[in-house]
């Protein structure tokens, strides 16, 4: 299948399940899954920026539009789709998978605990921005800590649960012709 034909049954379909599922969801008002940003976190590593910003607006803006809030998810994948470069960096191993690999997954990140890390950082980052622009203020430290928190563990759970059912076959490619 083509990539961008993947890439926009991918997009409409994390929206579609965040907007008529996930957004049902509060568990009382602590917890909120989100996981339509895992679209960005799937993208090719050899994504450019300037492409990986506007997608990340699209989609953000695509789920505001439908939660008529006034880009508070748009502001929150625009900030994981800047961060997301260099973490990948950071967490790559040094022979360099996103030669050999097309997107990040538990095998192209050479396991378990760096996709996590990847994973994770990125949710903790989306979540706590999200919150904040919805909470405004720090009003309540602890409540917006704890639904911050609880939050990113239930969307971890989420991904995780999604790496298995929808597992990605990356084919490894050499640098041989």
């Amino acid at each position: 299948m083509n990539a961008l034909v993947k890439n926009m049954i991918r997009f409409m379909l994390f929206i579609l399940v965040q907007v008529f599922v996930l957004d049902n969801i509060h568990l009382h008002q602590m917890l909120t899954p989100y996981i339509y940003f895992l679209f960005i976190l799937w993208l090719p590593f050899r994504i450019g920026r300037t492409q990986l910003m506007m997608i990340a607006f699209a989609l953000g803006f695509t789920l505001d539009s439908f939660r008529h809030h006034p880009g508070f998810h748009t502001a929150a994948c625009l900030l994981i789709a800047y961060i997301r470069p260099f973490l990948i960096g950071l967490l790559i191993p040094q022979e360099g998978a996103d030669n050999n690999y097309e997107e990040p997954s538990i095998k192209s990140m050479g396991g378990v605990l760096p996709y996590l890390i990847f994973v994770g950082v990125l949710t903790l980052l989306h979540h706590g921005w999200l919150f904040f622009l919805e909470a405004w203020q720090f009003g309540n430290i602890w409540y917006f800590l704890v639904k911050t928190l609880l939050s990113t563990v239930l969307s971890l759970v989420l991904i995780m649960i999604t790496e298995l059912l929808f597992t990605r076959q990356q084919k490894f490619r050499t640098n041989t012709v």
